[in-house]
This record gives C-alpha cells, structure tokens and sequence, in this order.
C-alpha cells in the first residue's frame, strides 16, 4: 500500500531531526577534540583549516579524497602541504583578535 504524501512529510522531517542531532553530536565532538589540540587559539582562515581538516580525514580514510560534494574543496592541498598551511597560519598572527 502506497503512505500518503502527508505521512512521507513527516517521515522526512523526523529524519532531518534525527539527522541535525547526528550532525550536532559529531560537531561536538570533534570541536570538543580540536580545543584540546589548541585550534581555537590560531589565528588562521576557516578555508585553511577547512583544508587542513579534509587532509587529516584523507589520511585516516586511507589517502581517499575526501566526498565533500565539490570539486577540488581543499583548493588543491593534501597531506603535508595542509599541515604547512596550518603552521604558517599559527605563525601569521599580526593584529588580529586579542
């Protein structure tokens, strides 16, 4: 029997729930571990770290490039040139937030 259309509204609903929760928890999580690794405290551009991030997870998911939905998301960078861009971003400070 086919559900009415009312009933896959509140089917897709409950999973987009059920999704931002999902999404929360590894957030969460992974802001939780990146404080303690001292991120919070580099002054870098959320695109360098965005990058320096999908190269960590290239290297845990077993050199795969990273399913972000884009093309070339990390603007070319993997590996170690990621981790120089992190550290040249810890190291480029000047005036900026106090």
């Amino acid at each position: 029997m086919k559900k009415p259309s009312s009933k896959i509204r509140e089917e897709i609903a409950r999973l987009q729930d059920q999704l931002r929760a999902a999404e929360t928890r590894e957030a969460e999580r992974i802001g939780r571990i990146a404080l303690k690794a001292g991120i919070g405290e580099i002054e870098i551009e959320e695109a360098e770290l965005q990058a320096a991030f999908e190269g960590i997870a290239g290297r845990f998911r077993g050199g795969r490039e990273a399913a972000t939905g884009r093309k070339n998301a990390s603007g070319g960078r993997i590996g170690s040139e990621a981790t120089s861009t992190l550290t040249s971003g810890a190291n480029a400070g000047g005036a900026g937030e106090a």
